[in-house]
């Protein structure tokens, strides 16, 4: 197959697709998202970064923003990170929370499980009073 030579050639044409994207090939900013009847549960590989220049923040209710950011003007954070998810519809934002040990970063948002209102049966009486009958 020959190009004329005034076009670039992509290199998609050139190598094999295998060689271009390998399959253990994994992003510098990868995080890895796990889904459970509970939570979700998200997973980033940070190593060299402080747990002080970690920020995990909730932007208008509906996006998870995970970046590092230095501690003071005078310093540098080791790594620059950022990633920036929309969260599901129903999570609970004041439930939150999140851990840094060996260099991971694991943040987890718990499922709001209210669906509509409930009725406690202990407030419900023994014996129910028909006020009004359905037409």
């Amino acid at each position: 197959m020959e190009f004329p030579a005034s076009q670039t050639v992509p290199w998609h044409y050139l190598l094999p697709h295998n060689l271009l994207f390998p399959y253990n090939f994994i992003p510098e900013n990868y995080v890895h998202w796990t889904e459970t009847p509970e939570s979700h549960i998200f997973s980033a590989d940070i190593p060299g970064v402080r747990k002080e220049e970690l920020r995990v923040e909730v932007e208008d209710s509906r996006y998870l923003i995970i970046r590092t950011e230095a501690v003071d003007e005078s310093t540098e954070p080791v790594r620059r990170f950022e990633r920036k998810f929309r969260l599901p519809g129903r999570v609970d934002v004041d439930g939150i929370s999140a851990g840094y040990e060996d260099g991971v970063l694991t943040v987890t948002v718990p499922r709001s499980l209210r669906r509509g209102f409930f009725i406690d049966p202990a407030d419900v009486p023994d014996r129910l009073e028909v006020l009004a009958r359905a037409a």
